[in-house]
């Protein structure tokens, strides 16, 4: 390990090996950090934090701090679970899980492998953020938000608290995201519009033309053919052959809480 002797270290915190702690950082209680970390200068890892392995974290950071939220228990620390290979850049923050009275403690903001956080990012508490995902500078989520696997979303984008973005969808940058975001589309405006397929995303994630074709019918479906869309649902189901893509689009619409972006 590599430790600056101006970083503050709670002597109940685990670093795994090669694990590098910049000037000025700080390390709370009951962190655990997996191997070849490195938490960058004046970087925080909050109380309660678990990282996994080959996480970055650049100056400012601060990672499982307590949540933004008027109802957590003073003096309580919520969870907050980062798996391996993320890079958290200048002064992200990342809201712990929120406790409140009388709960059992089980709740956590959760972020996948994978991910870049550029800089100014904001995720907020209750967070379940998936792998591969990029969000660009000052894109913030409020809380209770998720967030589907090898999601993009553009700079300074909002989104609303219990909102869902699908996998593979691409979120324009300075949308408002009020709604639920379909799997595999680009969204944007202000509020947000579904403008079609993620065509670019989707041939960089390896989906091959009919995969691409089926979800194009799929947004004919959806936005282009009048019907409302529980009307669209049946046509989907009826009209374009089942595939993992058509799964994938029915169920997120299914369990969709706050209706999908039109």
């Amino acid at each position: 390990m590599s430790i600056h002797p101006t970083a503050i270290i709670d002597p109940s915190a685990e670093l795994g090996a090669g694990v590098e702690v910049g000037p000025y950082a700080i390390i709370e209680a009951s962190v655990r950090i997996g191997d070849n970390c490195r938490i960058g200068p004046h970087g925080v890892i909050g109380a309660g934090t678990v990282m996994g392995k080959n996480n970055t974290t650049f100056s400012g950071t601060q990672i499982g701090v307590l949540p933004q939220d008027l109802k957590h228990v003073p003096g309580a620390y919520g969870k907050t679970i980062i798996g391996d290979h993320n890079t958290f850049r200048e002064f992200v923050t990342i809201s712990s899980s929120t406790v409140y009275p009388g709960e059992d403690g089980t709740k956590e903001t959760r972020i996948g492998s994978g991910c870049l956080l550029m800089a100014n990012c904001h995720i907020g508490h209750d967070c379940h953020v998936g792998s591969g995902v990029i969000m660009a500078n000052s894109a913030a989520l409020s809380g209770h938000v998720t967030v589907h696997d090898r999601a993009i979303l553009g700079g300074l984008t909002g989104v609303h608290q219990f909102c869902t973005i699908g996998r593979m969808a691409f979120i324009g940058g300075m949308a408002r995201v009020n709604k639920d975001a379909l799997p595999f589309m680009i969204t944007e405006g202000h509020p947000v519009r579904c403008f079609g397929p993620n065509l670019v995303g989707l041939q960089r994630n390896g989906l091959d033309a009919e995969a691409i074709g089926r979800i194009r019918r799929i947004y004919k479906l959806l936005y282009r053919s009048g019907l409302n869309t529980r009307q669209a649902v049946a046509a989907i189901e009826a009209d374009v052959p089942d595939s993992p893509e058509r799964t994938t689009l029915l169920d997120f619409i299914a369990k969709s809480a706050r209706g999908i972006t039109k």
